[in-house]
């Protein structure tokens, strides 16, 4: 496999959500001979106001799993697939497929099961009509019996059974333990599979089919027409995943990352488009200095002040121990000498902030301690701000003549990101303000 070039290609369900966009699909796959391995979602929606065929999957095993008549809705999604095979003229059925499936939600087979059948179906069709092989991940992506995946073992069982194939289809989104319980990724677990598959066929590139051109530098809702990224690294790219922007799902960096196998993120409507590059490492782009601006709404802070804190052993942790004794997780850890403050999620505070407060009285016996809510946290990423002088006295100028309030400034040892809180009413003015100084 190593002496040629290897692309591994994931379509998104908006890429496969009707017979039309299986023929586009189909037409950028058979431009380039090597693109041997495919990795295709559950159909999308068609339209505003469809529904995608995972969710219509829960809900039938939802009314199935209770007992109910689930039949009709049932029907509907049959009907979903049996459009695509018509459209398609493909001499192909999938009732067989269809019975097993109504057998086994009258058993009660499991939600991850129900949800993997969307992906499960349409990889038959695809690789029908492709007249690739198809490769059932049940066999060859591996959970153990707590449903945790298992990588390098997947890594090596699929590795050998790819060998055996010039050309194949690999279903998105599921797996399976080895007593041959189906279990899914997260929600958009497709781009993890795909990543998977990159690194088991040793991928020259993994490229990710969506129904947008790459990533863009800021959220267009907020900011009009910002401009797309040609290159970003597999730090920034996790940065920005983490702080909200949502091409692609953060997990899938991991096992590219482990091979440094580049991920290619392209629009299926849009075949011209080159997209975004993630890569490895890369050379600031000249002249710039941001890769891109992401955020997030809903956190809170909680402010603890203590003179002399620095020298009090053990503080930070016995803070972090009360968080961690009420089922909390922490963002972020901007202190000062005499200040420490901790970044929450709103909704995981809520129900909890009296017992929280209390604990790290008990704890610290602070002399004073606050929890401001409704806090919005924007992160500026970028690899070139590391060797730009003034780029934090920017961001700040540029904020401070937005009449826009600080609340918090965070900025970690890398020099790759510098995280802002402000109050969530500023979050889309902050945002507009640090593009527009950077971005001519």
């Amino acid at each position: 496999m190593n002496n040629q070039v290897i692309k591994v290609v994931k379509f998104g369900g908006s890429s496969l959500a009707d017979a039309g966009q299986f023929q586009k699909v189909a037409d950028i796959i058979k431009r380039d001979e090597a693109r041997k391995f495919v990795v295709p979602s559950a159909p999308g929606k068609r339209f505003s106001g469809d529904t995608k065929v995972t969710d219509m999957l829960y809900g039938c095993y939802g009314i199935a799993e209770m007992g109910g008549e689930f039949l009709s809705m049932f029907e509907q999604i049959k009907e979903r697939y049996r459009e695509i095979i018509c459209g398609l003229s493909l001499d192909y059925s999938l009732e067989d497929e269809f019975d097993t499936i109504q057998t086994n939600f009258i058993e009660k087979a499991g939600r991850d099961y129900a949800a993997s059948r969307g992906e499960y179906l349409n990889g038959l069709i695809l690789a029908r009509y492709l007249g690739y092989d198809f490769i059932d991940p049940a066999k060859v992506i591996v959970f153990d019996e707590n449903g945790r995946f298992n990588p390098e073992k997947t890594n090596e069982i699929l590795s050998k059974e790819l060998k055996k194939h010039e050309t194949a289809v690999v279903p998105g989104f599921f797996g399976a333990t080895e007593s041959g319980r189906v279990v899914t990724f997260s929600r958009g677990g497709s781009d993890i599979t795909g990543s998977i598959v990159a690194r088991a066929a040793e991928a020259t590139i993994y490229e990710n089919w969506t129904d947008v051109s790459g990533f863009l530098m800021a959220d267009p809702r907020v900011v009009e027409n910002p401009k797309p990224i040609k290159t970003i690294t597999y730090r920034e790219l996790r940065e920005l995943s983490y702080m909200g922007a949502t091409v692609l799902h953060e997990d899938a960096i991991f096992p590219v990352r482990i091979a440094g196998i580049p991920i290619n993120i392209r629009n299926t409507n849009a075949p011209e488009d080159a997209g975004t590059m993630i890569v490895p490492f890369a050379e600031a782009e000249s002249g710039s200095i941001i890769t891109g601006i992401a955020g997030r709404k809903g956190f809170c802070v909680i402010a603890i002040e203590k003179e002399m804190m620095n020298a009090e052993l053990g503080f930070g942790r016995r803070v972090l121990q009360v968080l961690e004794d009420n089922g909390l997780s922490f963002e972020h850890l901007p202190s000062g000498v005499d200040t420490m403050c901790v970044v929450v999620n709103g909704k995981e505070l809520e129900g909890k902030k009296d017992q929280v407060v209390n604990g790290i009285c008990r704890a610290v016996e602070p002399e004073s301690i606050a929890i401001h809510e409704g806090v919005a946290l924007l992160a500026v990423v970028g690899r070139g701000m590391r060797n730009a002088k003034g780029t934090a006295a920017k961001i700040f100028r540029a904020i401070t003549d937005a009449s826009v309030n600080i609340r918090m400034i965070d900025q970690g040892s890398s020099e790759l990101n510098i995280i802002i809180g402000v109050q969530e009413e500023d979050f889309e003015k902050a945002q507009r303000a640090i593009y527009a100084a950077f971005v001519k």
